[in-house]
């Protein structure tokens, strides 16, 4: 087990809306740092706010949108692997893939598919966030 490590407390916001399957919020939280950053990690976060998203438009039917955002969202996350920032790209990427298997492989200009939920991917990070940077420590 590695240590805690102090991650921005909004990349740990959209982390924890991603995995409560709120994408939207996740998106925002994400975006906000995205805004401000322009060091490496621009793209990565990028990469991060595509995926949810898809996540959002496969959930709410656009499945055009879904699938667009989907690869849009690997091609910025690719370079960033095996692993970045405390997520493991590896697994994340393949269970996002699992997650839009059938929107991939449709031909349909307007496919009809659902999202399976035990497929949606959630994010752990490694090394774990430290108490005192995770969003609930700065909300009294």
């Amino acid at each position: 087990m590695n240590e805690a490590t102090d991650y921005d407390p909004h990349f740990l916001e959209g982390v924890e809306h991603f995995n409560k399957c709120d994408f939207f919020e996740s998106h925002e939280a994400w975006e906000e740092l995205w805004t401000e950053h322009f060091g490496p990690s621009r793209k990565f976060l990028q990469g991060l706010i595509q995926a949810a998203v898809a996540l959002h438009h496969f959930g709410n039917g656009n499945i055009r949108g879904a699938k667009k955002l989907y690869y849009g969202s690997r091609g910025y996350l690719e370079p960033y692997r095996p692993k970045h920032m405390g997520i493991d790209l590896d697994r994340f990427l393949s269970q996002m893939e699992a997650c839009f298997g059938e929107v991939i492989a449709s031909q349909e200009e307007f496919p009809q598919i659902e999202i399976t939920p035990d497929l949606i991917p959630e994010i752990h990070l490694d090394p774990p966030a430290s108490p005192t940077s995770s969003p609930e420590a700065s909300h009294p």
